[in-house]
């Protein structure tokens, strides 16, 4: 008998027939003797839908009551499911986010998840029923406030419980069966890996590939989660997320992701002294915007430049306090540019494997491809790019590095 939590993505419970196919494959796990806990996404374009709504009535809702809102989407699949499920003489049982006391911050759209007190759940489980726990949402503990967590958030939703009840693995399903080397719409040859590294999905995640929230990934990795990804519709095995010592495939570059929610941002001008990068950007930290790739370029006659990267989606707003901090400073110019993205390779045989970036740069120019700027982890490189060679880029790079077929070799990279 094994602890189990399975996360359904929008796709996998978009219609009524497809919550029907969901409680099947889960009807059949708990019948193996496994105790389930079942986290669900709202159906496939109820969340957009309700957006729509709301900024019908204004468009700039507020954000509070747009919580309360957008958790309706998952208390319906959540509801649905649990009435198929009985329908199929499966004990069924349906929590929201604040039943399962998932107690978060109060950061309303974006919210994080501090702690999950799992005694309900684990008695539930003890009493022989399917916990059903609907994803995306959490409480505020301190006002009593209902809170959602942001895009993807019900997998960090399936994790957080995984980790709270000790579970032995977490199945995050999704209408993708595995994680590949990268976008098989890009890249048709891309291959399914059997497994990856916490730290290596991590890079993924940030960099743009869609398979899990990276807040999930935090979580497995901090608690020894162990994620498997998968398909809803299909019966294969996918892909283990696991720690980088239960690796047996060691790859030099893993995969190759890309992301065109990026904008650039550059401050011209702007004095060169102590103090100013945190002038800068706290601003921007206050308004709850990510903040990428930095560069400060080496000062001349004490001014210098300094340039980030922000998601695509924050770029207005993220520019509004740029000006603003920027007159107070004193900087000449803000220029922005909403039309780049990022491209990265990522593998933890990096670390052991001299040559990688010099065959990233030698790929990207023979394409004609100019880097704006470089990042670089451990682990992966990240170039900035034009948006409209990105598919290109990832074409080209996927091809170099070898990763339709076999594992790049050291060789290979020199």
């Amino acid at each position: 008998m094994a602890i189990i939590v399975q996360k359904f993505g929008g796709t996998s419970v978009g219609s009524i027939e497809k919550i029907k196919n969901v409680a099947r494959k889960v009807k059949a796990r708990a019948d193996q003797g496994n105790k389930m806990v079942v986290v669900l996404s709202a159906m496939a374009g109820v969340t957009d839908k309700l957006i729509a709504l709301a900024k019908e009535v204004s468009p700039e809702p507020d954000a509070r009551e747009m919580d309360v809102l957008l958790a309706t989407g998952e208390q319906q699949s959540v509801a649905l499911f649990c009435i198929a499920a009985r329908q199929m003489g499966l004990p069924a049982h349906s929590l929201l986010g604040f039943q399962a006391a998932i107690l978060t911050d109060n950061v309303f759209g974006k919210a994080r998840i501090k702690d999950v007190e799992a005694q309900r759940i684990s008695e539930m489980l003890d009493q022989g029923q399917v916990v059903v726990v609907a994803g995306f949402q959490g409480l505020d503990w301190d006002s009593g406030d209902v809170t959602t967590l942001g895009r993807g958030g019900s997998d960090t939703t399936a994790v957080a419980l995984a980790a709270a009840i000790k579970a032995d693995v977490c199945e995050i399903f999704t209408d993708v069966d595995g994680v590949y080397t990268t976008d098989p719409n890009i890249v048709p040859q891309a291959r399914k890996l059997a497994a990856i590294s916490y730290d290596e999905m991590l890079e993924m995640a940030s960099l743009g590939a869609k398979v899990l929230e990276i807040r999930s990934v935090a979580f497995a990795k901090q608690f020894g989660v162990k994620i498997h990804v998968r398909s809803t519709f299909t019966d294969q095995e996918g892909t283990m997320v696991v720690s980088e010592e239960q690796i047996t495939e060691k790859l030099v570059v893993s995969g190759v992701a890309y992301n065109k929610n990026e904008a650039r941002i550059t401050i011209k001008g702007v004095v060169d002294q102590p103090g100013v990068a945190s002038k800068v950007f706290t601003p921007i930290g206050a308004a709850n915007i990510v903040v990428d790739v930095i560069i400060q370029n080496t000062s001349e006659d004490g001014k210098t430049d300094i340039s980030f990267t922000v998601p695509k989606t924050d770029y207005d707003q993220a520019m509004r306090v740029v000006q603003a901090t920027a007159k107070e400073l004193g900087a000449k110019q803000v220029i922005g540019d909403p039309n780049v993205a990022k491209v990265s390779i990522i593998g933890t045989g990096m670390r052991n494997h001299a040559g990688v970036a010099t065959k990233m740069f030698q790929v990207l120019a023979g394409e004609g491809i100019n880097i704006e700027t470089i990042n670089t982890s451990e682990i992966k490189i990240s170039c900035v790019i034009k948006e409209k060679y990105t598919e290109l880029a990832v074409r080209a790079l996927h091809e170099a590095f070898h990763l339709a077929g076999d594992a790049p070799k050291a060789e290979d990279l020199s």
